[in-house]
């Protein structure tokens, strides 16, 4: 897996990478992560096809689902003693 690019963002790192003919996107905030695979060929700018997916309403579902994550593991975690 080869990086590519790396965006910033205020919520979340913001990785591209590419690998067998797929352009992974990896979305980091804390301990928490979520991954998009896209085939390469899907993409008709390469790299910079990649950054036009990542509009508005794109990164607020993201963040949005960071959230909804963060509270699931809290509520999971929550139920059990450590």
């Amino acid at each position: 897996m080869r990086a590519i690019a790396e965006l910033p963002h205020k919520d979340c790192k913001i990785s591209i990478f590419s690998m067998n003919q797929k352009f992974i996107i990896k979305f980091e905030q804390g301990v928490l992560e979520q991954t998009y695979k896209i085939a390469e060929l899907d993409i008709t700018d390469g790299v910079n096809g990649v950054f036009q997916l990542l509009d508005d309403a794109f990164m607020k579902t993201i963040v949005d689902r960071f959230a909804a994550m963060r509270a699931d593991f809290k509520e999971t975690y929550d139920r059990h003693e450590f």
